[in-house]
């Protein structure tokens, strides 16, 4: 534990006081390469030239590509296969302090930076947009990506989900300006000063770290605050009545503009979207929330409307947030990245409105211990709104499992009677038999890797 615990404060002083050149870096490494934040970040290095090394523990279609654009990876925690004359070592917050290579470079005195300290440091290089929120950042960041690409701006972006547009979560863009998620887990986004700032939402999340929502909420109007003096926040009306109309006057303090939004400010819109080419994305409430925030950044770079609109309707989306796998003889499956209450209630009311009186199964797969116990009774009513439910395992992430908590929480407060508790090996042999009109597949975990299973199951019925 005390190890832990000096590793821990040996990484917070390197990051506090490491000025690091990283054009004078010729070789860096990535602990845990394969996150989808942190493989948009190797990319990038990658792409400007540089020597890019990495861990991660599971080979995946993600890690594959990273390998075939050139970059080094292996999959077994092993110092021994870490190369020489590495001159930067970034990490994500997901990777356990006992990992041996992360301790390995801590204790031989390399430069150790957190992904989310190197997206400062280049957003001070570039003019920054940060979206924030404990859901719809990636949603956003994408359409925001896309339309600026569009109408010519071509900005860098790094994305936490695959645009289906380009087969990418990072973009190198030519251009001035820079698209980055502002992570709230741990803290992350106190290391952007925005010239955009963007805010989604402040649902109650990540109450393992914050321990009560108050404190999340303090956190969010610190990172509203570093946006840039004579910057821009945009807010949803939502999250601005839960951060207190105060924060308005701190920001207009710096000559910030405040532009507030929500989907009644922008009917016209969310009917052209919904007739849209965008098939199923945007047949979501909070989807066409975040298109029109989107807009308002494009408004506010002052590009023309039209192309903004035009961008908007080519947009197809993102793997895995919303996405239609499969339509086929009546028979819609849908697959969804949601893992907070609020964002399941949003795919399945998306659902809803896609499939009609078709009936719904549903396969929903925990993610996180923490997030389990804090929410259990929300997650069963939300669930509850299914015509039918598959419940999976807890997927543990991170985390060490906690006593006394797992899926069964959830499954004993739920009121549907059709109702079933299984495990995630079990789930393709269930399905076989089973009559489907509508499926949805939804959890932050690895319930992804069934999704090809389940549409092959679809494709081969009659």
């Amino acid at each position: 534990m005390l190890q832990n615990k000096l590793q821990i404060w040996f990484i917070i002083w390197s990051i506090m006081n490491d000025n690091i050149r990283i054009s004078a870096i010729e070789k860096i490494y990535f602990v845990g390469i394969g996150g989808i934040g942190m493989s948009a970040l190797a990319r990038y290095f990658n792409h400007i030239g540089k020597e890019i090394y990495g861990y991660d523990k599971v080979n995946t279609v993600l890690t594959r590509k990273l390998e075939d654009e050139g970059m080094k990876i292996h999959y077994k925690d092993d110092p021994d296969q870490i190369p020489e004359g590495i001159g930067l070592v970034v990490y994500t917050p997901a990777i356990p302090t006992h990992n041996k290579e992360l301790s390995w470079f801590v204790n031989n005195g390399f430069s150790v930076k957190k992904r989310s300290e190197v997206l400062g440091l280049l957003s001070k290089e570039k003019k920054t947009i940060a979206v924030a929120g404990t859901h719809g950042k990636t949603s956003t960041s994408c359409i925001i990506s896309h339309i600026l690409t569009y109408s010519g701006l071509h900005p860098t972006a790094f994305i936490g989900g695959i645009l289906k547009n380009y087969d990418s979560n990072f973009l190198q863009g030519r251009g001035e300006w820079l698209v980055v998620e502002a992570d709230e887990y741990d803290r992350s986004f106190h290391t952007l000063e925005p010239d955009i700032a963007v805010l989604i939402s402040v649902d109650p999340d990540h109450l393992d770290i914050y321990g009560d929502h108050e404190v999340m909420l303090e956190s969010f109007r610190i990172f509203l605050e570093k946006t840039k003096e004579g910057g821009t926040v945009i807010v949803h009306s939502s999250a601005l009545e839960l951060l207190g109309k105060e924060i308005i006057d701190k920001l207009a303090r710096k000559d910030i503009d405040v532009m507030i939004y929500n989907l009644d400010k922008n009917v016209e819109l969310s009917k052209r979207l919904v007739e849209s080419s965008s098939d199923y994305f945007f047949k979501g409430k909070h989807n066409r929330e975040n298109a029109i925030a989107a807009m308002m950044v494009g408004e506010k770079l002052e590009l023309e409307s039209d192309k903004l609109l035009e961008g908007l309707e080519s947009f197809s989306g993102i793997k895995r947030r919303f996405e239609k796998v499969h339509e086929e003889d009546g028979r819609l499956y849908i697959d969804d990245y949601a893992h907070h209450p609020t964002e399941l209630r949003a795919a399945i009311e998306a659902t809803r409105e896609s499939a009609g009186r078709r009936h719904i199964l549903g396969i929903f797969q925990p993610h996180l211990f923490s997030r389990t116990k804090d929410f259990e009774a929300e997650f069963a009513a939300v669930l509850d709104d299914l015509d039918e439910i598959i419940l999976l395992e807890i997927y543990p992430a991170r985390e060490e499992a906690i006593p006394g908590v797992s899926s069964k929480n959830i499954f004993d407060r739920m009121k549907n009677k059709n109702k079933h508790l299984i495990e995630k090996s079990q789930l393709i042999d269930f399905l076989t038999d089973k009559k489907i009109e509508v499926i949805v597949s939804l959890g932050a975990g690895d319930i992804d890797t069934c999704v090809p299973e389940i549409k092959t199951l679809l494709e081969n019925r009659k």
